[in-house]
């Protein structure tokens, strides 16, 4: 037998082995598929991948699966999808839809360099959570926004930027799904009903002294902001003024009456309420 021949050979009971190998996985993908429940796919299609959680679910899989097994699970949960989502889920599901409440991520932090300065000059990873470790980061305010973007990092819509050495929010790209809330370590962002217009813009639990000492903008816990809502939505806990969306107005006397200016009233309409 020639080399030739048998380098033919050689070759032909490889591609035989390949032929066999590629049957057995096509008839064994036909045998063990598993079928995709045909809801479940639509449903998904609906939401916008965002997996941020903010439905109560393991992200848009686990609520799409959750909508399409079982029944009474609300179709209106998905804050990206708004509206838009909602609707579509509950045309699949043949239910009544309902309102979506839009909502958006807000900034308890006004210390930029403006209003306050920094304790050290830090070297390390250019990170919030990593700076927090060092001595709670290297601004005075150990309550303040640290200003390294773990934020900004994370959000899928662009709406966060880092100016003036603190994080601000343009509501207006904002949806809502609050994985900027979940990274910030020093838990300075909330996710509010975007109806809502005020917002104190401080997050220091300090006495008034030691908070001036810090930042020109911080709380002064004066409780002038409580004496004069008439509503009774704003209560100064542990040195810091709270405000209960449930009972505010959107008056703005909190903010007519903060004598340090930390209390701001402002339109917070969020994307999907901008785009309709």
């Amino acid at each position: 037998m020639t080399e030739a021949m048998k380098i033919l050979i050689a070759i032909a009971v490889v591609v035989g082995i390949g032929a066999v190998c590629a049957i057995i996985l096509v008839v064994a993908s036909r045998v063990f598929a598993v079928r995709e429940d045909e809801k479940y796919t639509k449903i998904r299609e609906c939401l916008p991948g965002a997996n941020c959680g903010a439905c109560g679910y393991a992200g848009c899989d686990g609520y799409a699966k959750a909508l399409a097994e079982s029944e009474g699970i609300a179709a209106n949960l998905c804050i990206p999808g708004g509206d838009g989502a909602a609707k579509a889920i509950a045309d699949i599901l043949g239910v009544e839809v309902g309102d979506v409440v839009e909502k958006v991520a807000v900034v308890h932090c006004y210390g930029d360099c403006e209003h306050t300065s920094n304790k050290m000059d830090y070297v390390g990873i250019k990170t919030c959570e990593a700076a927090k470790l060092m001595f709670g980061g290297q601004g005075k305010c150990v309550y303040g926004c640290i200003g390294f973007g773990d934020c900004v990092a994370v959000c899928p819509q662009n709406a966060i930027c880092i100016e003036n050495g603190i994080a601000h929010i343009d509501t207006r790209k904002c949806i809502g799904c609050g994985l900027c809330q979940r990274a910030c370590p020093r838990g300075l962002i909330e996710v509010i009903k975007d109806v809502d217009c005020v917002l104190v813009t401080c997050n220091n639990t300090e006495k008034g002294a030691s908070v001036r000492g810090k930042c020109s903008n911080g709380c002064i816990g004066c409780k002038k902001c409580e004496k004069n809502c008439p509503a009774g939505a704003i209560t100064v806990t542990d040195n810091l003024a709270k405000i209960d969306y449930e009972k505010c107005t959107n008056c703005g006397e909190c903010a007519k009456n903060c004598p340090v200016g930390c209390i701001i009233v402002s339109d917070f309409s969020g994307l999907h309420r901008v785009k309709n």
